[in-house]
């Protein structure tokens, strides 16, 4: 689809890390391939600040890291935001709409760990960094006598922590760290059977105003893969369910697979994980298969036997 001319210079918000810069120059890069005249403008936002301060993300609240760019689109300050999925309430926002989900990288996470270790090969008593109950829930749960301490920062900072010795290793998501050219340095890609990802980890979401009909347009042709919509759709399905708290020890997972149905014809399907802590802190678990036009349901019906299992949605793990 070649650009419509009406669109003009579309303005694409960002936040100033590394990080947040280079995913939204892929936006970018896809919109100036298509004749787009693009320019990036830098967002401050309170997650931004809060990591300057070493503030809780369970402090701070849902959506830190994206309401500052959703206030620039609703008041004409930018036509674009580009965000880590992960990171947007499961709640739509008035006047707001998520025109692009492009395709998902690598949803796992990845140690980073002194002396090349993997986690089987860290001693007991060795102090892992992160800043998300989900990771401490999962790691705590292998059983292998790590302590596991809170961290906050970016990528680089987070693993500067790891050369300079303040912790053994560090559990990052494998997608930011290969957007920034920095895989390499992972340790271990950590197994989705040890440890899940956050609901949508690796996808971007691109919105605009819900008046820009044309932009929206163009966005979802440009950009949207129908496979990582349903994937992340189900999995923010079974967060939204369990009422979607910041600090909560929840992961999620689905992959379209390929699956005969009825008549010996092959057919794509979703096939959902996902986990969450009881009150006392122990792991459960579900999973389930459907169709991928039903993600949404899927996911609300994992929730739903998350819940029935025991389930806390207000546990952090």
């Amino acid at each position: 689809m070649t650009a419509p001319t009406a669109l003009g210079t579309v303005r694409i918000g960002t936040r100033a890390s590394l990080l947040a810069k280079t995913q939204t120059q892929l936006v970018a890069d896809a919109l100036t391939a298509r004749g787009v005249d693009v320019e990036i403008v830098e967002i401050s936002t309170l997650g931004d600040r809060s990591q300057a301060t070493n503030t809780p993300i369970a402090q701070t609240g849902v959506g830190v890291f994206t309401s500052a760019l959703r206030e620039a689109l609703l008041e004409d300050r930018i036509d674009v935001a580009v965000h880590s999925y992960k990171d947007l309430p499961t709640a739509g926002l008035p006047g707001i709409v998520l025109a692009a989900v492009p395709e998902r990288a690598d949803p796992r996470d990845v140690l980073v760990a002194r002396d090349g270790m993997v986690l089987g090969e860290l001693p007991p008593g060795a102090v892992l960094g992160t800043g998300s109950p989900r990771r401490t829930a999962q790691l705590h749960a292998l059983g292998l006598g790590l302590q596991v301490v809170g961290i906050r920062g970016n990528v680089e900072t987070r693993i500067r922590k790891v050369t300079d010795g303040e912790v053994d290793g560090v559990v990052l998501a494998r997608a930011g760290l290969a957007r920034i050219g920095r895989a390499g340095e992972a340790t271990e890609v950590l197994d989705p059977l040890q440890m899940l990802p956050a609901p949508a980890q690796g996808a971007l979401a691109v919105e605009c105003r819900v008046a820009d009909a044309e932009l929206e347009t163009f966005l979802r042709s440009t950009l949207h893969d129908e496979s990582t919509w349903a994937a992340v759709t189900a999995e923010r399905a079974v967060l939204a369910d369990l009422g979607s708290p910041c600090n909560a020890a929840i992961g999620a997972l689905a992959d379209v697979v390929e699956d005969l149905d009825d008549d010996g014809h092959v057919v794509e399907r979703l096939s959902l994980r996902a986990f969450a802590t009881t009150a006392e802190g122990a792991l459960v678990r579900a999973s389930a298969t459907g169709e991928t036009k039903d993600a949404e349901q899927l996911g609300r019906a994992l929730a739903q036997e998350l819940l029935a299992d025991g389930a806390d949605p207000n546990a952090t793990g």
